[in-house]
């Protein structure tokens, strides 16, 4: 029964299915014409932006239950493997001429760009009655996190949050412990994850030149970034490390690794946020994350649960090692220890991976309940489905947005180190500082809008 709690990446955790959706033309396509809603049991077309790297992976999974007919990524090396694999796609670099061109030839986008991208690309497929699956973060800034769902619920599309594990059994059988009381009443949350996504080390040599590939178009990279020259510290595969363009280490796994607490306490939105980081100062090193960083959530009493306090370490700073945990088992590198009042959960990433209670012989001695959340599909078929039925997705922009918020609202604290930041998740501000305020909605540069 013992297990190593080793970190995985994203794509150790990506499941395949091999199962090819039907494709049968049951309703014509102007029967529902501007519903937002495509016919059950029609193929579903499927423009990608953002294909190399993670996009590849989604791009490849879409494509076992619908059929790619276009796209678009800045980088034609980067995307070399799917160019090559769905040679009948259009090809493009700019979405926006994707859409002016050949908008009515899809049904739904994939967005799987660099984190400051996602809201621009997913805002204008909404606008275009597009079904959505975007990659996790959500957004860049929680006013984008705000303006994605409500344009999402305006338009009745059909959303996907890419946070996969959220379709996986293990969540499904956390949640079914924590609600049959296997721990009691949950008090506290240690999670996080010890990839390092900084580039401070970087910052010295910034002012070197570098020539912009002649794969890349930089300026179609930057997006609502704002101008700056091209260096290979930013891009094609760093750019989680620089506040313009990516999230930090809080960003990459919050929506992996508290997914599943977030589901199973209905945590919402927190009272408070604060951070503590070490030998980093945002006023003069600010274009990069640190290197780690303790941030201490306090979400209120909410339902039948009480108050609960949630600690997110990342990078250099590491999950603390639970009492209950046996001697020879590794420290938890990624993921969660969940503490009630009669007992410990412990889980990995991506959906609550090698759930377990600790230690081992609470385990052995539990009665697992019956399930009562009905188990998904591959969450990426799951978004397919739902698009074909008219329902809504497990981990649509409704539930994925304020997920992903608490992500932002963490970088938010580091900008502010020290300073506990009081929250009002009902009009979207901080109580006690306007400096921190500013942060919610940095400004595109010109020629961009969300």
């Amino acid at each position: 029964m013992k297990k190593n709690t080793p970190s995985l990446t994203r794509r150790q955790f990506l499941r395949t299915s091999g199962t090819t959706l039907a494709a049968c033309l049951i309703v014509p396509r102007h029967v529902i014409a501007g519903s937002g809603q495509t016919p059950p049991s029609e193929q579903i077309n499927v423009a990608g932006i953002g294909v190399g790297g993670q996009g590849e992976a989604d791009i490849n999974e879409i494509a076992k239950g619908a059929n790619i007919v276009a796209l678009c990524d800045v980088d034609s090396k980067r995307a070399a493997n799917s160019f090559k694999k769905f040679p009948d796609a259009k090809r493009y670099r700019d979405f926006r001429k994707m859409f002016d061109e050949i908008n009515k030839s899809f049904d739904a986008v994939l967005v799987a760009t660099p984190d400051h991208f996602h809201a621009v690309a997913t805002m204008a497929a909404i606008n275009h009655g597009k079904h959505v699956y975007c990659e996790k973060p959500l957004a860049h800034s929680v006013y984008e996190v705000r303006a994605l769902m409500k344009a999402a619920k305006a338009h009745k599309v059909v959303t996907q949050l890419g946070n996969q594990g959220h379709s996986y059994d293990s969540i499904r059988n956390f949640c079914e412990w924590v609600w049959d009381g296997a721990i009691g009443n949950v008090h506290t949350i240690h999670c996080g994850c010890d990839a390092v996504n900084s580039g401070l080390d970087h910052l010295p040599h910034l002012s070197e030149h570098h020539d912009v590939p002649e794969t890349l178009d930089w300026e179609q990279w930057l997006g609502p970034a704002q101008e700056r020259p091209y260096h290979p510290a930013f891009a094609p595969g760093s750019w989680r490390s620089w506040v313009p363009f990516g999230n930090g280490t809080v960003g990459d796994w919050t929506c992996h690794v508290v997914d599943p607490v977030f589901w199973a306490l209905d945590l919402g939105a927190p009272s408070t946020i604060q951070a503590r980081v070490k030998d980093y100062d945002f006023l003069t090193q600010g274009l990069s994350y640190p290197k780690g960083e303790v941030i201490t959530y306090e979400f209120p009493a909410r339902g039948n649960r009480g108050p609960i306090t949630m600690n997110w370490y990342s990078g250099t700073e590491h999950i603390p090692r639970p009492a209950e945990l046996e001697s020879d088992e590794n420290p938890i590198r990624i993921g969660a220890v969940v503490m009630g009042d009669k007992g410990t959960i412990v889980y990995g990433s991506h959906g609550a991976g090698q759930v377990r209670l600790i230690p081992e012989a609470k385990m052995l001695a539990y009665k697992k309940p019956t399930p009562t959340i009905p188990r998904a599909k591959e969450h990426h078929r799951d978004w397919l489905d739902a698009i074909r039925n008219g329902k809504k997705a497990g981990s649509d922009f409704s539930y994925g947005g304020p997920l992903t918020e608490i992500a932002l609202l963490g970088i938010v604290a580091m900008k502010m180190s020290g300073l506990k930041l009081e929250w009002d998740g009902r009009k979207a501000r901080f109580k006690n500082s306007s400096e921190a305020n500013r942060y919610l909605n940095p400004p595109y540069r010109a020629g961009w809008k969300l």
